[in-house]
């Protein structure tokens, strides 16, 4: 059901919630986190269906916060949604006018679930420090798009200058599985690597953050080709038994082949803006590896806040946390099947499984 509030209070926002959980029947809730959407009347849409569908998995209080500033009196209107089609939990959308929408969390803060875990998320452009941001101070995970802004490799810059332990970037998320898949090629084979390709469509936040995270863990430069698209297009890794490669036209299978073996098709599907947010919010805590990697941190190490810089340490490849489980039909470079995608294309999907994800460690040796 929907209850429409008009130059309302949290207080009264509050009670409408509990009030519309007594009509349908469930006083209770099921919500495990609450989730904080940070957006605009353009985007609030799009941000608030992948929202809701990833709900179905992980039953959330979602609060959406679209800030109209400007001259006139400050004014909180909301409405309130809660259980049918909108999936598990309540959904309000709250619209902040005049000065209010300066202090976002002064409404939030009284809405958010008690003793549960927050995560917000900017589906557009984000504030070049999200924890310092009134509502990223209140998340225990924030979670921000490169690849949604004008300008994504500007903007991932931004990402490394502010970023805190608990930050994440969807253009990260969209790496999963292809560094399942290159991790996972180093099980079988232990080449040494002497030069390495990231290619992709021009201006791409997660070939730049792929090319970092290879550089990052194999010691060796990346070069950065062209194409294109769509997303990422191919990975070739120079080794002394010759390129291991993994190259995806379509956006949909990609041709895998390691020195000295035949060449054989994985499913490596572009993902659905809904399949990335699903994966973000299995877990709650810092993602260390991107950390490591925007910022150029040495593995292992506290990532500071600041710009990366271009050392490459530790030769060692890794996925943390995030291989995708196993899948129908086609066997991953380790003997694993990776689950079955959807071909939806987001604004920069790249291709992940869209089952849990489950630890993966390879190491390439020299």
């Amino acid at each position: 059901m929907n209850i429409d509030l008009t130059d309302t209070t949290a207080s009264k926002i509050s009670a409408a919630i509990l009030e519309a959980r007594r009509r349908s029947g469930s006083p209770a809730t099921g919500a495990v986190l609450t989730l904080v959407i940070v957006t605009d009347e353009q985007g609030h849409y799009d941000a608030l269906k992948a929202a809701t569908s990833a709900s179905r998995e992980h039953p959330s209080r979602i609060l959406v916060v679209v800030a109209r500033p400007g001259r006139g009196d400050a004014r909180l209107d909301a409405e309130v949604r809660t259980s049918g089609e909108t999936g598990p939990g309540e959904v309000v959308l709250l619209r902040l006018h005049g000065e209010l929408a300066h202090h976002p969390d002064s409404v939030v803060l009284p809405l958010l679930l008690p003793d549960a875990p927050v995560v917000a998320w900017w589906p557009g452009t984000a504030p070049q420090d999200p924890s310092a941001h009134p509502i990223g101070a209140l998340a225990q995970r924030r979670i921000t798009d490169a690849a949604s802004c004008d300008d994504p490799l500007a903007e991932l810059a931004e990402r490394a200058r502010g970023y805190s332990p608990g930050d994440t970037d969807l253009s990260w998320t969209r790496l999963t599985q292809w560094r399942t898949f290159l991790a996972g090629a180093f099980d079988q084979v232990t080449p040494v690597v002497h030069g390495a390709t990231v290619e992709s469509e021009p201006d791409s936040p997660s070939a730049e953050l792929l090319a970092r995270w290879v550089e990052a863990r194999l010691g060796v430069q990346v070069a950065r080709v062209t194409t294109d698209g769509p997303g990422i297009t191919g990975v070739r890794l120079d080794t002394d038994g010759g390129q291991l490669t993994l190259l995806r036209g379509d956006g949909r299978v990609a041709a895998m082949a390691l020195p000295g073996a035949p060449e054989r098709s994985v499913a490596l599907p572009r993902r659905p803006l809904t399949e990335l947010l699903v994966e973000e919010l299995r877990r709650l805590d810092a993602d260390e590896v991107y950390g490591e990697v925007l910022t150029g941190a040495a593995p292992g190490s506290t990532p500071p806040p600041g710009p990366r810089d271009e050392s490459t340490p530790d030769i060692v490849l890794e996925t943390q946390e995030q291989q995708p489980a196993t899948g129908d039909g086609e066997q991953g470079p380790g003997g694993t099947d990776p689950a079955e995608g959807s071909s939806e294309q987001d604004v920069d999907g790249h291709g992940a499984a869209q089952d849990a994800p489950h630890d993966v460690d390879a190491a390439a040796r020299s």
